[in-house]
């Protein structure tokens, strides 16, 4: 089972990754995290990384390629995978179906996570993450037991830098701008699901779940999926 989690920061992808992650066993694979890990450690892609992240840009298509390519030639994907954030260009879609292809494998499905602006700005800017685990939380609707607090290991929570109001603007204005090459990729081949992320986020899980839980109908796309939740894109 090989799947792509699609959206703008802040619709909740790395949420559902993770929910599927602990069912399923497959790897959720975030290469925003993997972008920040590597400037932390100060590598060399961290280094060249590093400038665009900060402005909220895409990191360029090789960059990014290439840790893709890395990651999913590990055992633990020999099974399936998640890829939470990647691709996000036509170019970089290409190029995965490429590499999937070289290996006999295929993509099953890109899950496109729709949301509003406003609420992602509501999302992101109250967004807290451990300094230590990585823990994701929430100021309003997932806030910590203790408050600036991780309920893991207690370390201290913190803003993201690229969370801050401008930047979140400038970061789904970049996602809406590069990324629609790569739905419209996707929804030519029937690939294409849409999901209305601004749901309960269990409600989402379980909808997906049933795709996903379900290999034989993946062939009948229309037929498998209610209208009211996760649901084949429309042609255009």
């Amino acid at each position: 089972m090989n799947f792509v989690f699609a959206g703008p920061p802040g619709a909740g992808k790395g949420t559902q990754a993770g929910l599927f992650h602990a069912r399923h066993g497959l790897p959720h694979i975030c290469t925003g995290d993997m972008l920040r890990q590597a400037v932390r450690d100060a590598t060399g892609l961290g280094k060249r990384a590093s400038e665009y992240m900060r402005r909220g840009d895409l990191v360029p298509d090789a960059l990014v390629d290439e840790i893709v390519r890395a990651r999913l030639a590990e055992p633990d994907c020999g099974d399936g995978f998640i890829l939470d954030g990647y691709p996000r260009t036509l170019e970089q879609a290409r190029v995965l179906d490429a590499s999937l292809a070289s290996a006999g494998r295929r993509l099953d499905a890109a899950v496109l996570f729709t949301i509003r602006d406003d609420v992602l700005l509501t999302r992101l800017a109250g967004r807290r993450v451990c300094s230590r685990c990585g823990m994701t939380y929430h100021v309003e609707y997932r806030p910590p037991r203790a408050a600036g607090r991780c309920d893991v290991d207690g370390a201290p929570l913190a803003q993201r830098k690229d969370d801050d109001a401008d930047t979140i603007r400038h970061r789904i204005g970049v996602f809406r701008e590069l990324t629609g090459p790569m739905v419209e990729y996707y929804r030519a081949d029937r690939r294409l699901l849409q999901a209305n992320a601004e749901r309960p986020i269990q409600q989402i899980y379980e909808e997906i779940c049933g795709f996903i839980e379900a290999p034989e109908q993946r062939q009948h796309s229309r037929a498998r999926v209610r209208p009211i939740g996760i649901r084949p894109a429309p042609a255009v």
